[in-house]
């Protein structure tokens, strides 16, 4: 049984984006903390101050403004001290193109942001649930783009 909070971040720049992110966390049984910033530049910002504990797993939006969630994925990845740190792409993007392009840049998961509350919830819950550990020693381009 977990005792010890999943320690959540979330980058988006969408306020109801970020309101239903965080009710559908309050929702989820599951021990969570949860902080969101509102673009790339406070995310890159919030992680490298000294002495937070990082997030077991970040949700990073792609199109925000002043830095985007693909350069912050792209700079997350170069910087040892954020190996462990899962990374989910949370976009309203369905292109390929940028489902390849997080995939290579060495995201872990490519969520489609649901329309609809319930889904949300599912989707959060098996994001949340998964073993990472495990996850992503066999990630491949067939597991990457989750979808309900």
């Amino acid at each position: 049984m977990q005792t010890d909070p999943i320690y959540v971040l979330l980058a988006d720049d969408d306020v109801d984006d970020r309101l239903f992110f965080k009710e559908a966390f309050e929702e989820i049984k599951i021990k969570t903390e949860v902080q969101i910033v509102k673009d790339g530049m406070e995310l890159m910002n919030h992680l490298c101050q000294p002495g937070i504990t990082l997030p077991h797993i970040l949700f990073l939006d792609l199109n925000m403004p002043r830095k985007t969630g693909m350069e912050c994925l792209v700079e997350i990845k170069t910087m040892e001290q954020f190996k462990d740190i899962a990374i989910v792409i949370y976009s309203t993007s369905a292109s390929e193109q940028d489902i390849e392009q997080t995939f290579v840049n060495g995201a872990n998961v490519y969520i489609k942001k649901p329309n609809d509350f319930n889904t949300l919830k599912k989707i959060l819950s098996e994001v949340i649930t998964i073993n990472w550990q495990y996850h992503t020693s066999g990630l491949d381009r067939d597991n990457f783009l989750l979808s309900l």
